[in-house]
């Protein structure tokens, strides 16, 4: 047996064999065998076709590129505008928005053929660039490529834009849509009374105050009701007149002649309709028939029911035919005058409706309608008076009380869009319509009225076409220098 000690030797001497023999023979062997590439030797092409996955990038961090000061160590969503974070690799080439759920997707090519104008910054619209890079706020410059052959023929200043530039510019759209539209006028209104249910009361003989059966301002009278008794001395010549006339009637009225028939009979027509012109009621004359006797006083009434707002008569006063005796007015009905303001008037017409609140009645509504549009303008506050008439039949609603009234205005059926939609340059206003394959097409539209947020638009429009509501400035930027070098070009 041998030794362990020569089993040891024995060992070593075959090793070192072994080693001179790989280092001899190894480099030859090699040279025989295919060469295998590996995946940083190879193209993006080459290792599509053989199947193969590109080596790993190292990931520095994670940034917003809205904000490419904000960093995160995993990816995720921005805390400020809710955007994807984008991966920053140790290489330094730019990174690809994420999609789909947060996984990695490679940016789209540039599509064959297609020339590209420039390089921009969706979020600063006057910032361009001739060649691929970053811009002063950090953000991935994106290509402008020249409009494809189909864009060629549609209107001046149309733009394509991909769904991801329209994403990151904020693009929001909507159908265009005829809406009927209702607008409520804020305004304040001030209570008078119905001027065509005033009665004056006057007298047309003069005479002398016997007794004043109303003798406060503020009275409430029925017509009908007794006002004063008058005494005058035409008033008693006249009824004697009367009385004599009849009594001649009487005796003449089947005299032979006719002649003096017929005198008799004007006689007394002429003295009825004496007592008639100053105001003797028939009931009164009828009376004088009954009694044969002249009525030292004669009682006037009311013509109307109503409140008694002005007063002038006093028992033992002499009155004449200029004296205004009583005002009585008829509040049953009462007005409301609103101040609207001159852009306002043209939608406003006589028959809407309109209703009144006031403060001296918490919770309650008086309802009516717009009768009278006055012709003239206040100089000062630039308002017109518009009347309304208000039932008031429980008479809660009292002359130069203020209201709070609101004029309802309806503008019918009406196409509309909201106001964000409309560029308005002051000389043009223009809506930009949205077409398949994501061009945006400028349109110069007509507008009118703006009602709650929604322009009313006149013309340029259709119901069911689909326009932009938001982002808009950054597509007029991109349709105003798609334009200028279409300009150019010609």
């Amino acid at each position: 047996m041998k030794s362990p000690g020569n089993f040891l030797r024995i060992f070593a001497l075959v090793s070192v064999v072994a080693v001179c023999l790989a280092i001899l023979f190894g480099g030859r062997v090699a040279a025989f065998r295919p060469h295998k590439a590996s995946p940083t030797d190879m193209s993006q092409n080459d290792m599509n076709g053989m199947g193969m996955q590109p080596a790993a990038r190292k990931i520095l961090y994670w940034y917003d590129p809205m904000h490419p000061a904000y960093k995160a160590s995993k990816p995720g969503k921005a805390p400020d505008c809710g955007m994807d974070l984008v991966p920053k690799y140790a290489d330094g080439a730019p990174s690809a928005p994420r999609q789909n759920g947060g996984q990695q997707t490679q940016a789209p090519a540039a599509p064959s053929g297609r020339k590209i104008l420039y390089w921009y910054d969706p979020m600063l619209a006057g910032y361009r660039s001739d060649k691929p890079g970053k811009s002063p706020m950090g953000m991935e410059l994106i290509p402008k490529y020249a409009e494809p052959e189909a864009a060629q023929s549609t209107a001046p200043g149309t733009v394509a834009i991909t769904p991801t530039q329209q994403q990151l510019m904020g693009v929001t759209t909507g159908i265009v849509q005829r809406k009927l539209l209702v607008r409520d006028i804020h305004t304040t209104a001030t209570l008078t009374p119905n001027e065509t249910k005033i009665a004056h009361i006057h007298v047309k003989v003069s005479g002398f105050i016997d007794k004043a059966y109303v003798d406060y301002v503020g009275q409430f009278v029925k017509k009908g009701q007794p006002l004063f008794t008058l005494y005058s001395p035409e008033l008693v010549a006249t009824q004697d007149e009367y009385l004599i006339a009849k009594r001649g009637d009487r005796m003449l009225g089947n005299a032979p002649y006719k002649e003096v028939a017929d005198g008799a009979q004007s006689l007394l027509r002429s003295a009825r309709e004496r007592l008639k012109l100053w105001d003797i009621s028939d009931g009164q004359i009828r009376k004088l028939d009954e009694t044969g006797k002249v009525s030292r006083d004669i009682t006037f009434y009311s013509p109307i029911t109503g409140f008694v707002t002005d007063r002038k008569v006093f028992p033992q006063t002499s009155v004449t035919p200029e004296t205004d005796l009583y005002t009585v007015s008829d509040l049953s009905t009462i007005w409301a005058l609103a101040d609207v303001y001159e852009y306002e008037l043209p939608y406003v017409h006589v028959g809407q409706s309109a209703t009144l609140q006031l403060s001296y009645y918490p919770g309650k509504t008086y309802s009516g309608r717009i009768s009278y549009i006055y012709p003239t303008v206040d100089p000062v506050t630039r308002t017109a008076k518009v009347r309304i008439d208000i039932p008031n039949p429980r008479f809660d609603l009292k002359p130069n009380m203020f209201a709070d009234a609101t004029l309802k205005i309806s503008y019918g059926r009406q196409i509309a869009v909201p106001q964000n939609a409309v560029l308005d340059s002051g000389l043009k206003q223009t809506v930009f319509v949205v077409h398949k394959g994501g061009q945006f097409e400028p349109r110069s539209v007509q507008v009118g009225p703006t009602i709650d947020g929604q322009v009313v638009i006149l013309s340029g429009l259709k119901p069911g076409e689909e326009i932009v509501t938001s982002g808009n400035f950054l597509i007029d930027s991109d349709s105003q220098m798609s334009g200028a070098l279409s300009d150019m070009k010609h």
